[in-house]
């Protein structure tokens, strides 16, 4: 069974930090672009950021939105089959329930593939609670 599962979330105070991990079972994530997206109770679901299938480890693998941008770091270990979020300076805003999403194809080899469309996106993980709080 191919599927993505999100770990990692959980209570933290404003400013704290927390690292998500997206790892794939069923396939290897070796030729798929993957990325983070969030949904809010009562709020649409937004991208948060995206990262090409071979991650150059400069800022043109990568793509950020504009609330989260600074902080947020998204990563790859295709060794372990696995997908980081390092999320930093945490904000009660940043409160959500957090996906992964993979997405394969050349197209994506060596540029983020957008986070304002998640029709493109193939395989979805169930989802990690963040919650920011004091």
């Amino acid at each position: 069974q191919l599927q993505l599962v999100e770990s990692g979330g959980g209570l933290v105070q404003p400013g704290g930090s927390l690292r998500l991990s997206c790892a794939a079972s069923g396939f290897s994530l070796e030729y798929y672009a993957i990325a983070w997206f969030r949904q809010a109770p009562g709020k649409e679901r937004e991208g948060v950021s995206s990262i090409s299938v071979r991650d150059s480890g400069t800022m043109d693998s990568a793509s950020y939105a504009h609330s989260v941008g600074g902080r947020f770091t998204i990563s790859r270990d295709n060794a372990e089959n696995t997908v980081y979020l390092q999320m930093n300076r945490l904000k009660p805003e940043d409160t959500a329930v957090y996906y992964c999403a993979a997405v394969y194809g050349t197209l994506w080899y060596y540029q983020p593939p957008s986070i304002t469309n998640a029709d493109e996106y193939q395989y979805w993980g169930q989802g990690t609670q963040v919650t920011v709080s004091s």
